[in-house]
Formats: structure tokens, sequence, C-alpha cells
């Protein structure tokens, strides 16, 4: 299963406000030896987002959306995901539950619009202020303010995808090679060769530039299974040191 993100609001785009949330889910993730595979920035158009909620829906990934769930005219989130379910809006009893057990007495029409999710969803709980997220087809919709939100990313993570939490996570190890021959084109073969007799790990090359402009290293390694990654390390060494390229290891 791949895991993905929607984070959608104009104050995004424009930047007026600095997106908090791919960093904390890629860091959530990646505590359990899970990884990010995309991430997606949408504005506050209803069509736009029904029309990628269609799109992700039918991918099987678990995405995590985060924005756009609120009870302001603004707010297009909970509508579109309505509509690309084709179903209609109604109040959950599970998040009127909690939104009365917040407000008590002060519950008001326009709060349990907060309430409103699509037919047929469960409620993500909130443990900052009690009100609601709501899931469906492995999609978790939620706050977009992250005090609210990363909590909740957390709860879904954990309650139902600890069947695919990687007890040995990837480690990711590589070479810093300097010199006239260190150019990503003149290693190319090399690389294809590492990438087709190692399937399962991931090959990455990083150049560096100074703030001269001029070239300072290129980063050289692969990530995975540490066993795997040490017999592909070897052999990429054997080879730079045969082509006389040197290398030290990235601390």
């Amino acid at each position: 299963m791949n895991f993905g993100a929607l984070i959608i609001g104009d104050e995004i785009l424009s930047g007026k406000r600095t997106d908090q949330h791919f960093a904390r889910l890629a860091g959530l993730l990646g505590a359990r030896g899970l990884r990010l595979a995309w991430v997606e920035y949408l504005g506050d158009e209803r069509a736009r987002i029904a029309a990628t909620l269609r799109r992700t829906f039918a991918s099987g990934d678990a995405v995590f959306c985060f924005g756009g769930i609120g009870n302001t005219p603004d707010d297009h989130t909970r509508q579109a995901a309505a509509e690309a379910l084709n179903v209609e809006l109604v109040l959950h009893p599970d998040a009127e539950r909690e939104i009365r057990a917040r407000f008590g007495d002060d519950v008001t029409p326009q709060r349990l619009l907060l309430g409103t999710f699509p037919r047929g969803v469960a409620i993500v709980p909130n443990p900052f202020n009690r009100i609601a997220g709501f899931h469906v087809r492995d999609h978790y919709f939620l706050p977009g303010f992250p005090q609210m939100a990363h909590p909740m990313a957390e709860w879904a993570l954990d309650t139902f995808y600890p069947h695919l939490f990687n007890r040995r996570p990837p480690v990711d190890k590589a070479f810093l090679l300097t010199g006239p021959n260190a150019y990503e084109s003149a290693l190319l073969g090399l690389m294809e060769r590492i990438v087709a007799d190692y399937p399962d790990l991931r090959l990455f090359s990083l150049p560096s530039i100074g703030p001269d402009g001029q070239r300072r290293h290129l980063e050289l390694g692969v990530e995975g299974d540490a066993a795997r990654v040490d017999r592909a390390l070897d052999e990429i060494r054997q080879e730079i040191e045969r082509r006389g390229i040197a290398w030290t290891w990235r601390e």
C-alpha cells in the first residue's frame, strides 16, 4: 500500500502560511518504517478537490487529507468528498456526540455543521478539542491545524496499519565522491547495474554545488535492508576505486 497526502488551502498556495503537514507526516511514517509515496497541494476549489478524490479513492492508496473540513464558506473538502463518493452530507451521530460533549449547552446549528460528513464514513477522534475528522476507504480527512491534525494522523496509522509497520527499518548509506571522474553521467552504467541487480533497494545520486557554483562532491548511495545495502555498496566501492575516484563515507 502506498501512502499519500493531500494538503488543501489557498493560504498554503499563496504563501500566507507555510505547510507543516508534509514533513510531519513523512516523519510519522518513517518512524514506523513506512514511506510517503506522494503529496499534492490543492487550493480551496471544490470541483478540483472532488476530481482529485475520485482519482485517489480509485487508487487503493492510504491518503491523509489536511484542511478544508471546517464550516466556513471557504471550506470545501467535506462537500467535495461527498461529491466524489456520490453520497449526501449528514450529521454523523458520533461527531455530534463529541461536539455536544465539547460545547454542552452552547451547541448551535453552526457548530453542528462541523460534524456533517458524507454518509457512511466513520470519525477520526480529535484529542485537541473533540471536533472530529472522518475516514472512509483508507482516506483520512483532518483539520488544517497541525496541533489537531498530527495526533489524529498518528492515531489512524497506529489503529489501521500496524500490520504494515517495518520492524526492521531501512538504512541508507552513501559515499561522497570527488575528483574529475565523479560525475553522474560518467557513472550511469554503474548505477544502472546496481538498480538491476538490487531491485529491492533504492539508489540515490545527489550532486552538491557550493556557493561559488563549483561542484563539491557527488553523494552516491542506496537505501533498504542493511545486509543488502552493504553488499551493493561493496560493489560500488570496488568499481569507483577501480576508476580511481576518491571517496569518503557520508556521515
